[in-house]
């Protein structure tokens, strides 16, 4: 018997119910839990002060047929003991986070083989407007990492950022119906492109930035978009996007294309994610393109 103050509680030993074995014989091939927010700090070799970023995280692990249940709350145990609930020591960045805790993740539960975290975080980098005045603009900055008891440990990094794309089919029918000359600029109809590169960083390596990223995937579009525009420099953004059209397929090649060339030093079997969706403007549907591939494959 337990005493606490004058009342005495009976010590009870619960059931481990998630370890009972299940009667339907099926592996999962991902349980865990998903939507973890936690205040993290990131301070890259590059950076002078670190960054506070509010993440996201969804953490998995596979589970043997013979089991019932994950012990999901491990999971949220792990996160609060490398992060410490009253930490603010930086991390070196958000990648190596999760490659650290998906590494964690296979002790805390010991009857698994692989484990998986992804990471999403609102990120801001200051930007030049049109107008030339300086202001924040928001992306998301994104991270995988994925863990074998072999001990094989892959991570990713990642963003997203939105911009413009105008449509090259639209423009030339519109030229050909309209008798524009060939230097002139048709009107065209415009999307808003989200697109998502990722790309893998080597265990030891630390020379993918996600700014380098960001900047890859601005200059894939038809144009970036702003959060403050004058009525001025609205029309001058659609003015240059339209004698820069693209189609989503465009966007995603363009992007493949510079990777290449910025990371060629980087091991053959890096893995490489492009997607782009081009929200349409006259449609009710969306484009979407994607390629995911290595850096050897691209050199091909």
């Amino acid at each position: 018997m337990d005493w606490i103050g004058d009342c005495s509680i009976k010590t009870i030993d619960f059931p481990d119910v998630q370890a009972s074995p299940s009667s339907l014989k099926f592996k999962l091939t991902r349980v865990g839990v998903t939507g973890v927010k936690k205040l993290i700090y990131v301070q890259r070799p590059t950076m002078k002060d670190p960054i506070a970023l509010i993440v996201k995280m969804d953490l998995f692990v596979d589970l043997p047929a013979n089991q019932k249940g994950s012990h999901m709350s491990r999971n949220l145990e792990l996160v609060t003991e490398i992060i410490g609930e009253n930490n603010t020591a930086p991390v070196r960045d958000l990648e190596t986070f999760c490659a650290r805790t998906a590494k964690l993740l296979l002790t805390k539960h010991e009857y698994a083989t692989r484990s998986e975290i992804r990471a999403e975080a609102d990120y801001f980098l200051e930007r030049t407007y049109p107008s030339g005045s300086k202001g924040l603009e928001p992306y998301k900055l994104v991270a995988e990492a994925r863990a074998k008891d072999n001990g094989e440990i892959r991570k990713l990094i990642g963003i997203k950022a939105i911009g413009m794309t105008a449509c090259p089919c639209a423009m030339e029918i519109i030229r050909s119906i309209g008798n524009y000359d060939a230097e002139d600029v048709p009107p065209s109809h415009n999307q808003r492109n989200i697109t998502t590169v990722m790309i893998e960083v080597p265990s030891d390596d630390a020379s993918v930035d996600a700014n380098d990223l960001v900047e890859i995937a601005e200059h894939a579009f038809s144009s970036p978009t702003y959060g403050i525009l004058k009525r001025k420099e609205e029309g001058q953004l659609v003015y240059d996007a339209h004698k820069n059209p693209k189609f989503v397929e465009d966007v995603v090649r363009d992007i493949l294309s510079e990777i290449l060339k910025k990371y060629q030093h980087l091991p053959d079997d890096t893995l490489v994610v492009v997607r782009s969706e081009s929200e349409e403007s006259i449609h009710k549907h969306n484009a979407f393109a994607e390629r995911m591939t290595t850096l050897g494959e691209l050199k091909l």
